[in-house]
């Protein structure tokens, strides 16, 4: 199957802005818990489509369908609930150093790369028990350790510490500080709760 370059919604075409750094940017939108539920699907459709895609609202339901198989490859949306080894932003630097190693360009540096052409090379990053591993699949590697089987305790530490390095935060997951909980709590006494 070729790269994608359009959609097709009635008899009408509309380009797809297929960048990969376009693709990256859809991700954090759809995850951002700052950007309203009405406002994320628009902004994704605004992104990919531009204006044209933006200025036709009787498309606006069939090209957020599109858009999303077009950021899943052309295949249905899996399971949202997945937990992910790797975060396309924050996990840019490592990309960046492993497409060096493995394929000699930065794709940060090239002025377009389609986002299945990245997300092509993305995946096949080598990855191998022999050695032969790119700094970004070392990270996911240790990200998806199981370090129950471990049974050496200096090992066991040693790896828990280097896991929490390189951990991702979960989704919508939002850490309260000590001084945040005391507040919480001071408000809901104020308002005679529990």
């Amino acid at each position: 199957m070729n790269n994608p370059e359009y959609v097709r919604v009635g008899d009408k075409k509309y380009k797809i802005n297929t960048d990969f750094r376009v693709a990256i940017e859809c991700n954090m939108i759809a995850e951002s818990d700052d950007i309203g539920d009405t406002e994320r699907p628009l902004a994704i459709i605004y992104k990919l489509f531009g204006d044209d895609g933006l200025n036709n609202p009787q498309d606006w339901e069939k090209l957020l369908e599109l858009a999303i198989k077009y950021l899943c490859l052309g295949k249905e949306l899996e399971d949202a609930n997945e937990e992910s080894d790797i975060d396309l932003e924050k996990d840019r630097y490592y990309i960046r150093s492993s497409f060096i190693q493995d394929y000699k360009y930065n794709p940060y540096d090239i002025k377009y790369l389609h986002w299945w052409d990245f997300f092509n090379d993305l995946s096949n990053l080598s990855n191998s028990e022999f050695g032969n591993c790119c700094i970004l699949n070392r990270v996911r590697n240790l990200r998806n350790l199981d370090i129950s089987k471990i049974k050496d305790y200096k090992e066991k530490d040693r790896l828990i510490k280097a896991k929490k390095q390189v951990s991702l935060t979960k989704r919508h997951e939002k850490t309260v500080s000590d001084v945040e909980k005391q507040s919480q709590d001071k408000f809901f006494e104020l308002l005679g709760g529990d």
